[in-house]
């Protein structure tokens, strides 16, 4: 995972990039696909070229890739040099198997006519048998290999296809498991992750030269990507990763009124976007930033694409900020459970199961 640390922007406290100990930076605002359809390709290139994105956020089950791929060769082609810019997908819960690992990624590579990704994330802790249905039967869900899917992930890296690795849609239990799966690696010379960084890190704390012994080892940490925004401000998550060094990528910023969390019309929000002279959705993704967490909201028109990336230079005040994170009504954008709960065959019989009573 990635220790992160704020990089201001030409002097200001504005956090337009996320410093990985990795050495690589992620964007702290990018461009989310999910559900863009067609019009994938066409937000891609208008993100990138018109309103300066230098993140794109895909995965493979969106079914956008080969069109985010288009939007990216435009853009290429218009002049953005491929270093610049920050990709991130997912790899989908039909590949979870160590076979199936770089296969999925190839695949993903191909789409998106790149020639390795920025950071590549476990798009859900669930392995699904092949052509599994939606949600699926007992025995389309299969036990998941964790360690030898993120054994293979770390390979990845090491062949340099993939620059990070992470995670999505862990729960904290789940992502303990991560973390003592990764403590059994056999040398810290390989790519080590989790756990190891996390003793590790507490332990070179109080060494004079951290900074520089960082620098020059460069081991390839990676993040977390959850859902987060003041209708779900998924706090234990958070809180748990900046106790172990992890940065995390909020999804679904914005709510989403295909699934009856609107929060560009909740009250509070539009009250303080009023207040400020903002749009709502510059509120919620600045709520994020200031949150310390990088953000991905989704848009395929050009406009709110334009408008979702000027949150810099101005800040929500501590007043605003508390009355946006003291929203009651919390719960979830996407809790999976049109994915992957079968109420009469399990093995998830309600969200709950997914999320480990967590919630």
């Amino acid at each position: 995972m990635a220790q992160a640390q704020l990089i201001p922007a030409q002097g200001q406290a504005d956090p337009r990039c996320f410093h990985l100990i990795s050495g690589h930076t992620i964007p702290s605002v990018g461009l989310g696909t999910w559900r863009s359809g067609s019009k994938a390709s066409d937000a891609v290139f208008t993100a990138i070229t018109e309103a300066g994105y230098r993140h794109v956020d895909t995965a493979a089950e969106y079914g956008v890739q080969e069109e985010v791929g288009h939007g990216l060769a435009a853009a290429m082609q218009a002049g953005i040099d491929r270093k610049d810019l920050f990709i991130t997908s997912k790899i989908w819960c039909s590949d979870l198997s160590p076979d199936r690992v770089r296969t999925a990624l190839k695949t993903t590579l191909q789409d998106l006519q790149l020639d390795y990704l920025d950071l590549y994330l476990i798009h859900w802790p669930i392995h699904l048998k092949g052509g599994a249905h939606k949600p699926p039967e007992a025995e389309e869900v299969q036990d998941f290999d964790m360690e030898g899917v993120w054994r293979e992930m770390e390979q990845l890296v090491k062949d340099g296809l993939v620059r990070d690795i992470g995670v999505c849609n862990f729960t904290l239990k789940k992502l303990d498991k991560l973390l003592r799966i990764a403590q059994t690696m056999p040398s810290v010379c390989q790519v080590c992750y989790l756990l190891f960084f996390y003793v590790f890190f507490r332990a070179l704390q109080v060494m004079k030269h951290l900074s520089y012994y960082w620098t020059n080892v460069m081991f390839p940490w990676a993040g977390a990507q959850m859902e987060m925004h003041p209708g779900w401000r998924n706090d234990k998550m958070l809180e748990a990763c900046k106790k172990n060094g992890i940065h995390v990528t909020a999804y679904s910023p914005l709510g989403s009124q295909d699934d009856g969390r609107d929060l560009i019309h909740d009250p509070t929000v539009t009250e303080v976007a009023n207040k400020l002279n903002k749009t709502p959705g510059q509120v919620l993704v600045r709520w994020a930033l200031q949150r310390g967490t990088s953000v991905i909201p989704k848009s395929t028109n050009a406009e709110r694409i334009k408008e979702n990336i000027q949150v810099f230079g101005w800040e929500i005040p501590e007043e605003e900020f508390r009355a946006l994170s003291s929203i009651r009504d919390q719960r979830r954008v996407l809790d999976g459970e049109d994915i992957f709960v079968n109420k009469t065959h399990g093995p998830y019989r309600c969200a709950a199961d997914l999320w480990d009573n967590e919630d």
